[in-house]
């Protein structure tokens, strides 16, 4: 059996925070304002895993207002969603995300997500791609107000 989740986050930039990004610390003069480290890309995994599971989202699961999840590393709370997700006999086939960001320029930084996210996941690199796109100045992302990302993830029956 196959399931298939799509998430989304989005999360102001603001000065005073580190940027992080698929698990990965950019250099930026802002980062994203968040209770844990804000990992749009991560949060948005997150999401569309638990969307595939049929089991809420991540606020349902790792709510704001528990201090657990105070400045928490998002990969820490993906390990635990896909934890979920093995214990439900689920393991993940692939997954496709696109970061929305206007700035800072994330090519360079792909690869290390790609292997990050791959890693948490128990899947070869392969079977994730992760791509960044802007939105030619267009939107709250485009005015670099903050920053968003869409994840498709498929999940099998192990």
């Amino acid at each position: 059996m196959m399931r298939i989740g799509h998430g989304y986050d989005v999360h102001r930039l603001v000065a005073g925070r580190k940027l992080v990004l698929g698990g990965v610390e950019i250099p930026f003069e802002r980062g994203l304002l968040g209770h844990s480290d804000a990992d749009v890309a991560l949060h948005a995994i997150c999401d569309a895993l638990l969307g595939a599971l049929g089991a809420g989202d991540i606020g349902r699961h790792f709510p704001d207002n528990d201090e657990r999840y105070r400045g928490i590393a998002s990969t820490r709370l993906l390990e635990q969603v896909v934890a979920m997700a093995t214990e439900r006999g689920y393991r993940v086939v692939n997954m496709d995300v696109t970061i929305v960001a206007q700035e800072p320029k994330l090519a360079p930084y792909i690869e290390q997500m790609t292997v990050n996210i791959a890693a948490v996941c128990n899947v070869d690199v392969a079977f994730i791609n992760v791509k960044a796109t802007t939105t030619e100045h267009l939107g709250f992302a485009g005015r670099g107000e903050g920053i968003e990302a869409h994840a498709v993830a498929l999940l099998h029956a192990a």
